[in-house]
C-alpha cells in the first residue's frame, strides 16, 4: 500500500497547525434536513482561512518542512484553492511561495493567491503542464514541492477538519467529503475510521468527473476525461496514494449532475445564509440526487470552502 499517514498523524497535525487555522464552526437547516430525509451537520471550513479547507493541510506541510528545507521556498500546482493555501502557509512561516495556475483559472482564485504573496505562473491547463511547470521552479530555485493532494502531510492536515468535527457532533453515522485528487477524502476517512470504525465515509464528485467512483469500484486509477463542470475545484485526477486510502476506507463515492449542484448550492445560500463554491455543494447535490442515502442518519459534511467570483453565479448564466 502507498504511504498514508494514519490518526496519530492527523493528531499531530492538528497540534501543529492550531495557532495558524480557524476552528471552523459546524451549522444545520432543519428544511434542508426534511428535504433529504436526513439530519445534516455542515462542518464551515468556508469559513476557514484563506476560505476553503486547503489550509489546514498546506500549513502543516509548510510547517513540518526543515529550517533548510524552508529556507529554499515552496512550490505548488492549483486551480485556486491550494495555490492560497500554500501562499498563507509559507507567508506565515517567511518564506517564498510560486503556484502554477492554469490559464483558465477563475479570477477570484487567481487573486486570492497573489493577496498572500506568492509569485504566480501560467501554464495550460492540463496535468503534465502543471507538473512540468513546478519541475522548471523546482530547479530553478530549489523549492519543495508540496502537491496539493499527493502528499502524507497534506492528507494529515485535512483530516485534521474531521478531528473537529467529530469532536464538535458527537454520535455522527455518516461523514461525507467532496473528492477531486482524493487529499480531503483520504484524511476524512482516515480519521473517521481511525476514530469510530463502524462510521460510514462517502465521497461525493460531479458525473461529470466521476473518475473517483469509477476507481473505487475498478480498484484502480481510471482516467479523468477532458471535465467541463461548473465545481472547477474538483477537476483533478487520483494519485495511487489517494485510491489506496479509499479502498482501505471509503464505502462509496455518489456522484451529482451539474442541475443537482447549482441546486444544492442556490439552497445553501438561501436557506443557510452562507457564501460556498459549487465544490463544496457537490456533497449536498447527491443527497438530493439520490446517488449517497443514508435515511435518518447523522450526517457530517465538509463544506469545503467559500472562493468564487461572484460576478459570475451559477442561475445568472
Amino acid at each position: 500500500m502507498q504511504d498514508l499517514p494514519d490518526l496519530a498523524a492527523i493528531v499531530a497535525a492538528q497540534g501543529r497547525i492550531a495557532p495558524h487555522v480557524h476552528r471552523t464552526p459546524v451549522l444545520s437547516c432543519h428544511s434542508i434536513d426534511a428535504e433529504v430525509g436526513a439530519r445534516l451537520f455542515f462542518k464551515c471550513e468556508n469559513f476557514q482561512k484563506v476560505g476553503a479547507f486547503k489550509a489546514r493541510g498546506a500549513s502543516n506541510a509548510v510547517f513540518s518542512l526543515t529550517d533548510d528545507d524552508a529556507r529554499h521556498g515552496v512550490v505548488t500546482h492549483s486551480s485556486g484553492n491550494h495555490g492560497a493555501a500554500l501562499a498563507y502557509a509559507a507567508a506565515r512561516r517567511g518564506v517564498a511561495a510560486w503556484v502554477v495556475m492554469p490559464e483558465n483559472a477563475p479570477r477570484a482564485k487567481q487573486e486570492n493567491v497573489r493577496r498572500f504573496g506568492a509569485a504566480i505562473r501560467y501554464c495550460a491547463p492540463t496535468i503534465p503542464a502543471r507538473s512540468e511547470a513546478c519541475a522548471v521552479i523546482e530547479r530553478e530555485t530549489g523549492a519543495t514541492l508540496i502537491h496539493p493532494y499527493d502528499d502524507v502531510r497534506v492528507i494529515a492536515g485535512q483530516g485534521t477538519a474531521t478531528l473537529e468535527l467529530l469532536a464538535q457532533v458527537p454520535g455522527l453515522d455518516v461523514v461525507i467529503a467532496p473528492v477531486g485528487g482524493g487529499g480531503l477524502l483520504s484524511g476524512t476517512a482516515i480519521a473517521a475510521k481511525g476514530l469510530f470504525p463502524g462510521i460510514r465515509v462517502f465521497g461525493a464528485e460531479p458525473a461529470n468527473a466521476d473518475d473517483a467512483a469509477r476507481s473505487l469500484r475498478s480498484g484502480r486509477i481510471e482516467p479523468l476525461a477532458a471535465a467541463t463542470t461548473i465545481a472547477d475545484g474538483l477537476r483533478a485526477s487520483l494519485a495511487e496514494r489517494t485510491l489506496a486510502a479509499f479502498i482501505a476506507h471509503v464505502d462509496i463515492i455518489g456522484t451529482a449532475s451539474e442541475d443537482h449542484i447549482v441546486r444544492a448550492m442556490r439552497m445553501i445560500w438561501e436557506r443557510m445564509k452562507i457564501v460556498v463554491e459549487p465544490s463544496a455543494a457537490v456533497p449536498l447535490a447527491a443527497l438530493l440526487e439520490g446517488t449517497l442515502s443514508a435515511p435518518g442518519a447523522a450526517i457530517g459534511i465538509v463544506v469545503t470552502g467559500g472562493n468564487l467570483d461572484l460576478d459570475r453565479l451559477p442561475w445568472q448564466a
